[in-house]
């Protein structure tokens, strides 16, 4: 595992050392699911932002909207 150093504020480490009251080994296992939670977060958030550009474009494009409709024709509901 790579190690990094960093600061954080005083709320923050005291809250970092009630690790084992959340179920954390240690104060790198919190850091770390906290890390992975963020992560999956933001990605989440960027791949709604991406949906909803591609739904908006869909919107606006006629063309593509009679394609996508014929393309569906026969499939079951």
């Amino acid at each position: 595992m790579v190690q990094s150093k960093f600061s954080v504020k005083e709320p923050q480490a005291e809250f970092l050392s009630r690790h084992k009251e959340f179920g954390f080994k240690d104060k790198s296992m919190m850091l770390r699911a906290a890390i992975d939670h963020f992560k999956q977060k933001l990605e989440s958030d960027q791949l709604k932002k991406s949906a909803d550009l591609y739904a908006e474009l869909y919107g606006q494009d006629e063309e593509l909207e009679q394609l996508t409709e014929s393309a569906m024709d026969g499939w079951p509901e």
